[in-house]
């Protein structure tokens, strides 16, 4: 396999704070030498753990972005004690265009890992990042939210891991982050997803999902923050005490969870994010809107729990996610 196109301007092995870039060359219309250049902060002090933070891994999901970027202008090597490599915008194309894809390729950055050296754009990004960063990390955060089409109680969350040392591992850390929620959760396909690439490696992994809507509130983006703060402690990186508040724990056992729209039309939300719900109790209507007079379809919940996430716009399309349901443990 050849070996990545991606340069780093910045030197992982090296003690102090560098703020550089990842530079993939990108030869088009406007600049026919031009490169992909992703934003990167790397902060050493010695030997330790490493810890790995990505942010808009979909470009249109913002707390993890703006707490990184807050967090490479503060951060002190003289205060840490290993490793911490930050990059806010992952799928820097796709952050740029505020867009869950590339607008370069298309390519969905979670749905492409363990990506190609020779492939598009977004595979060769997946690709440096499965070769050359995953292997330098012990624990591995990815920063989600809903993006522009999805809404959530904001929650940290893990996997079940075949390795369940590993997987305690990964609660360990989900606990210390210490979310509002956090959740046992079940993934609709988990194939090539960077989540499933980190735990393949061995890595503590755990990731969020903070609000929704393509934007931030002051409330998820100080999640994000203290989420920061508490596994910098939690992994030795920092001292400190974790910054500790009530978490309802999650989760997801089957695909009950999950619901679906099977039309097309405009979405009628009939429980609030939040709201306990029983197994066939109303969750969403969807209204045809190509002619008055028709009843709309409704859609139940499959399962007792509560009601964790939701279609965003009031548009939906055969196929579209409605919502979720998860149940507390």
């Amino acid at each position: 396999m050849r070996d990545s196109s991606i340069n780093s301007t910045v030197n992982f092995d090296k003690d102090g704070i560098q703020h550089g870039f990842l530079k993939l060359p990108h030869s088009h219309d406007d600049s026919a030498w031009g490169s992909i250049v992703i934003p990167i902060s790397v902060a050493k002090n010695g030997d330790g753990p490493t810890i790995l933070f990505t942010g808009a891994n979909h470009g249109d999901e913002y707390e993890g972005p703006v707490a990184l970027f807050d967090l490479a202008n503060n951060i002190n090597s003289e205060d840490i004690q290993g490793r911490v490599i930050i990059i806010p915008g992952m799928n820097y194309p796709a952050f740029q265009a505020a867009k869950r894809n590339s607008p370069i390729d298309g390519g969905n950055m979670n749905r492409v890992f363990p990506g190609n050296p020779e492939g598009n754009f977004t595979e060769k990004i997946a690709d440096y990042f499965n070769r050359k960063l995953l292997p330098l990390a012990d624990f591995v955060v990815d920063f989600h939210s809903g993006g522009k089409t999805l809404d959530f109680l904001p929650f940290c969350c893990a996997h079940v891991l075949n390795d369940k040392d590993q997987q305690s591992r990964c609660i360990d850390a989900m606990k210390a982050f210490n979310a509002p929620h956090s959740v046992m959760l079940l993934e609709i396909d988990a194939a090539n997803m960077y989540d499933t690439a980190a735990e393949n490696m061995g890595k503590v992994f755990i990731s969020t999902e903070l609000g929704g809507g393509g934007s931030t509130t002051a409330y998820t983006v100080e999640i994000a923050k203290k989420g920061i703060r508490n596994l910098l402690k939690h992994t030795g990186i920092c001292k400190g005490d974790l910054e500790v508040s009530e978490t309802l724990n999650l989760d997801m056992p089957d695909q009950r969870c999950y619901v679906f729209s099977e039309t097309t039309g405009l979405l009628e939300h009939c429980v609030d994010l939040g709201d306990p719900v029983k197994e066939g109790q109303l969750v969403a209507k969807v209204h045809n809107i190509e002619r008055t007079g028709t009843a709309p379809v409704e859609y139940f919940a499959g399962i007792d729990g509560i009601y964790t996430g939701r279609h965003y716009p009031g548009l939906v399309f055969n196929g579209d996610f409605l919502g979720v349901v998860a149940v507390p443990v």
